[in-house]
């Protein structure tokens, strides 16, 4: 096997245009024109529209290239595109190739009879992404999302470039992934397929080798190396199946154990030479979805090793609306601040992209469980003959690209499509309702028979198992619920619902003031502005925003504050929901939040944003997400009555705390609770000595406080392990807009690498900032009681510390 890369000397132009500009291979269109200086940053301001035109044209990408002597020797040669977005007709030489149509595809074109000894010229013809969107339209309707250009589901394109209720209607276009020369002589080694299977002797791995020969194929045998994690070497030669690992070191996802890697190197080889050789890293475990009935309805549990764990975790998009911005360090940063935040999870939504190879490595390396849809959301499509083989092909690349990692949780056939296409949304004929059975029924279940049939598939997200049957059932399955957000309810909804796993459920907020600066001028930073409006993709949320603003706070009177307060609110209602749900542990299996993160700087769900700020969501869920969980049921305003004006009632005020043990151990730790008075004064205090078993929550007795003033006292409770505060919070039981805060006067000041904190009174949701707003710290948005509190820097500058807690929105 001989590889030459041809990611060098690349140019483009606009189609029918002399003028040809330096291209970078990968890359794409407007991230060559960015480069070059050729258009403005179409984050900025309302510049989508302008950017959004360009692709209206067609654009060439051309390279000149000398084969090498060794590769032009070689029987068979093969030019592979790994990734091409989107339609484009491909030439070597000026005679065509062949034409591609799908960013989710490796394509190969043989071209031994083709190349020249000498300059070769490759030549890319891009087809506006635009227009053919608007041609499949035309020839056939096939409708989704009203958020994105008519006719996407026919191009095989990441949906969201064509615009979502988060992203930009940018459909970019280029060769985003490497382009190489491929030459072999005897065969090749496609892939391997691994499985698993555990017993008291220690894991026994069969491997499945996947090779195209030249030659015999008995006349090729492998040799098989595995290193163990801790770099013992096991040679293999005279087999491929029933390789015994012995004493097994097992892979777990975070927060149950360590993530323990072997390295799997099968070599292909003729006689002594070896002619190809595949290398992976694997981890020894068992992974799927345990469904058992219950006195509920019927489970719906990742289970690994034969343990059900609690999904913790957010839903991903791009990183990036331009592709060739998504670098491995971006994304190890991404992934790396989701397992601080005790992320054991990650779902990887069908409306985008199947990540790079490194995404999934280091998912494996963080213990992030991989929810993987295949890359189908939000639509209908035309099962035509074509649209099967272009998609059946898409899918047995990527499968068979992504199977072998630790962290492959299961398979999902979709977003959105069982519930919407059941409600008779997006469909225009008997026709494609039939498609969607067929679909996710039957032709992408036989492929996965094929390619990996030991990973769980679940045909939609959210579903029941299928068929239309009741695809949303809370009491079944997988659940998205949007009730607190789209249809404006109260946090306190989320106690009406048992969910056996809600794989979305989110709210929304504002960026930081930092990065809103980077798309607007001052004059633009009104949230109801033209652009502001056009960096919030969901019409109504904005004024959403401020409905819930009016529910829970005070007014916001300057720009920065209500940046704050509608992060505050998003902080609040995931943690209501996500609290609940934890401590409902057995019926309820899952909690995986809408979203992560951002393509673009916007106002969305996210919880880390676009430059990789966290908001205060993402530090509420290092809190929320922690192995060991203090958390409160409470009875007051909100759970009872929101009008102030009532007819007269009685007001039941109670706590009923909550430990929830996310471990495979038991714990063994100490609740403190308090009544505190608005300087953070103790009027009442108790203290109780809990043990939970693993993998368990643990109610406490519940406590009724009809005494309490409500305006004027409030609750705090915190968890102790060694004298450690492993867990804390607190709470008021009217709503916080009505509760009278004084002025804690915070002071901040940086010393040693920490951050300290103090307070003159109860100072709610505390925030720490430095000028440029990256600060990211051992904790933050955490309520001090009179007292101070020290955090460590963990990544940015001490410089220009400010501080600012609930009080301070007025």
């Amino acid at each position: 096997m001989y590889i030459q890369k041809l990611n060098d000397n690349w140019c483009f132009s606009e189609a029918d245009t002399e003028e040809k500009r330096k291209a970078v291979v990968p890359g794409s269109v407007y991230g060559d024109l960015l480069r070059l200086g050729e258009m403005e940053d179409p984050y900025y301001r309302a510049n989508e529209t302008k950017a959004f035109e360009r692709m209206r044209k067609d654009y060439v990408y051309e390279s000149t290239f000398i084969p090498q002597q060794k590769l032009l020797e070689c029987g068979t040669i093969l030019l592979r595109f790994h990734g091409i977005d989107t339609i484009a007709d491909v030439y070597l030489n000026e005679k065509l190739l062949g034409r591609v149509e799908n960013m989710h595809r490796c394509y190969e074109f043989p071209v031994k009879e083709r190349l020249r000894e000498g300059e070769n010229h490759l030549k890319i013809y891009f087809h506006s992404p635009i227009k053919a969107a608007e041609k499949a339209f035309a020839a056939c309707t096939t409708l989704g999302s009203s958020h994105a250009l008519d006719g996407f589901p026919q191009i095989r394109k990441a949906h969201c470039m064509y615009g979502w209720d988060w992203g930009p209607r940018l459909p970019d276009a280029g060769i985003w992934k490497e382009v190489e020369l491929l030459g072999m002589e005897e065969g090749r080694l496609c892939s391997v397929y691994i499985r698993q299977q555990h017993g008291s002797k220690g894991v026994c791995l069969s491997l499945r080798p996947e090779a195209e020969f030249n030659i015999k194929p008995e006349n090729v045998s492998y040799r098989t190396t595995v290193v163990s994690p801790e770099g013992l070497v096991q040679i293999v030669t005279e087999k491929t199946e029933d390789i015994l690992i012995e004493q097994p070191k097992l892979w777990w996802p975070n927060g149950y154990g360590e993530q323990n890697l072997y390295t799997i190197r099968v070599e292909m080889m003729v006689q002594e030479k070896i002619i190809d050789t595949w290398e992976r890293r694997i981890g020894l475990r068992t992974m799927t979805i345990a469904r058992e009935k219950d006195e509920y309805g019927e489970s719906f549990a990742h289970e690994v090793n034969g343990v059900k764990i609690f999904a913790m975790g957010a839903d991903y998009i791009p990183e990036d609306n331009i592709l060739g911005n998504i670098t491995e360090e971006r994304t190890r940063q991404l992934l790396a601040d989701c397992r601080a935040a005790n992320f054991n999870c990650i779902r990887v939504w069908g409306g985008g992209f199947y990540p790079h190879d490194y995404f999934y490595d280091l998912c494996d390396e963080f213990g992030l469980v991989v929810w993987q849809d295949l890359m189908f959301a939000c639509a209908v499509y035309n099962l035509s003959e074509e649209f099967e083989e272009n998609i059946s092909h898409e899918i047995e690349e990527n499968v068979t690209r992504i199977r072998h990692h630790a962290s492959l949780g299961l398979w999902c056939g979709n977003n959105e499509m069982e519930m919407f296409v059941d409600q008779g949304q997006w469909v225009s004929s008997p026709g494609q309702k039939a498609d969607y059975i067929k679909m996710y029924e039957y032709v992408i279940p036989k492929i996965l028979k094929k390619t990996d049939p030991e990973t769980f598939y679940w045909p939609a997200s959210p579903s029941s198992g299928g068929s239309f049957d009741y695809p949303n059932d809370p009491n079944r399955g997988d659940v998205h619920y949007w009730d607190v957000w789209h249809s404006d309810k109260p946090f306190t909804e989320f106690r009406n619902y048992y969910f056996r796993y809600v794989s979305e459920f989110g709210f929304q907020s504002f960026p930081c003031l930092k990065t809103i600066e980077s798309f607007t001028k001052p004059e633009d930073r009104n949230i109801f502005s033209y652009v502001m409006e056009k960096h919030q993709r969901n019409g109504t949320a904005n004024g959403k925003i401020m409905n819930y603003i009016s529910q829970n706070y005070l007014y916001p009177t300057d720009f920065s504050t209500l940046l704050y307060t509608s992060q505050l609110l998003q902080a609040d209602a995931i943690k209501y929901g996500v609290e609940h749900f934890r401590r409902n542990r057995g019926r309820c299996m899952g909690a995986v939040y809408w979203q992560l993160n951002d393509c673009w700087p916007v106002a969305s769900w996210s919880s880390i944003d676009y430059f990789g700020r966290w908001k205060a969501l993402h530090y509420y869920a290092k809190r929320f997400f922690a192995p060991l969980l203090l958390s409160c049921q409470e009875e007051g305003q909100m759970t009872q009555q929101s009008n102030v004006n009532p007819q007269p009632f009685h007001l039941h005020k109670s706590i009923h705390l909550n430990v929830s043990n996310e471990t495979m151990e038991e714990q063994q730790a100490e609740v403190h609770w308090a009544l505190r008075n608005r300087d953070g004064k103790i009027i009442r205090q108790e203290r109780e000595c809990v043990t939970v078993p693993p993998l368990s929550s643990k109610w406490l007795k519940k406590t009724e406080l009809e005494e309490m003033d409500i305006y004027h006292e409030y609750i705090s409770y915190e968890l102790y392990q060694g004298g450690e505060r492993v867990s804390d919070s607190s709470l008021v039981l009217c709503f916080p807009k009505h509760f009278e805060y004084k002025d804690p006067e915070l002071e901040v000041y940086a010393e040693n690498g920490e951050i300290i904190v103090s307070a003159g009174a109860y100072a709610k949701n505390v925030e720490v900032q430095n000028e440029s707003e990256d600060l990211v710290l051992s904790d933050n948005y955490f309520d001090l009681h009179g007292d101070c509190r020290r955090v460590k820097i963990i990544r940015g500058s001490a410089e220009g510390l400010r501080v600012r807690s609930v009080y301070d929105i007025r």
